[in-house]
């Protein structure tokens, strides 16, 4: 009876054994490699949300004078960030993908000296709202607490809905798009921006500019002798706050516990030549 309930005993005590020794493990490495140089960024992701303000202008041919920002104050997005290292040492790139609804436009102002208003088909202000994914490359350098970013990369979209005025334009324009005019759109988007790393979680400032090369309306609706476009551009400043999904530098749990495993057992090289 003794020695069954020493067996018994042993049965149980064995898990608990294991866990203090991985934890034994786990506590050696760090400590044995935490001050062993400095410690690099590692592969982390994180997801943010971002709001800012659009200021929007429109660059036509023919060009149009005394053109004027549209500012709208509802750019949102929610992007995710990946990190990832060159060589598995260089620490300075990252991949942002997303999604966001912001604004594109254009507005005129009365010519100081004539007192004329410039116009598309009787607009004077035109505001289009615009759903968007963007994706980008990103070059960052960290330096606790701050981060320095460029992004770099490209957006395609949907110019959802739009509103205009202006004294000779026609009612039934005011909030609807005309046969001609493009609702697909697409282009560039980068700009420059900081952080401010509080892990886990990053509060970004940046300042983008986006590049439509999708015209609002097609190309030669008024004449077939003069190529017309109409191509957005926008810039964007907005501050965001992003999450941390997993840690951003130091080794992870992963890392720690194969160390440790390496250090108390040894290499499977190493093992394999202990054998022989």
């Amino acid at each position: 009876m003794r020695r069954l309930l020493t067996i018994l005993m042993l049965l149980l005590l064995a898990p608990l054994a294991s866990k203090a020794q991985d934890s034994t493990d786990i506590a050696l490495a760090d400590s044995l490699f935490a001050d062993s140089g400095p410690r690099l960024i590692n592969d982390y992701s994180m997801i943010g949300v971002n709001y800012g303000v659009s200021f929007s202008n429109t660059y036509f041919s023919p060009r149009k004078h005394n053109q004027v920002y549209v500012t709208a104050p509802n750019y949102v997005s929610v992007t995710y960030t990946k990190h990832c290292k060159m060589f598995d040492t260089m620490p300075y790139f990252a991949l942002v993908v997303g999604a966001a609804m912001g604004t594109e436009g254009f507005a005129f102002e009365p010519d100081k000296q004539t007192g004329v208003t410039g116009d598309v088909d009787g607009a004077t202000w035109c505001s289009v709202k615009v759903f968007e994914v963007p994706a980008m490359a990103q070059i960052h350098i960290d330096s606790d607490p701050f981060k320095v970013m460029a992004n770099l990369g490209i957006y395609g979209g949907w110019r959802q809905s739009i509103s205009r005025r202006g004294p000779t334009l026609d009612p039934q324009w005011t909030n609807s798009f005309r046969d001609y005019e493009n609702r697909i759109d697409y282009g560039f988007q980068g700009g420059l921006g900081f952080a401010l790393m509080f892990d886990p979680v990053e509060i970004h400032f940046n300042c983008l500019v986006r590049w439509s090369w999708s015209s609002l309306y097609q190309p030669d609706y008024a004449s077939s002798y003069y190529y017309n476009y109409a191509y957005p551009i926008d810039i964007i400043a907005s501050v965001g706050l992003h999450f941390q999904l997993t840690k951003r530098d130091g080794r992870t749990k992963s890392q720690i516990r194969r160390r440790a495993h390496e250090i108390v057992y040894g290499t499977t090289q190493d093992n394999s030549g202990s054998n022989r």
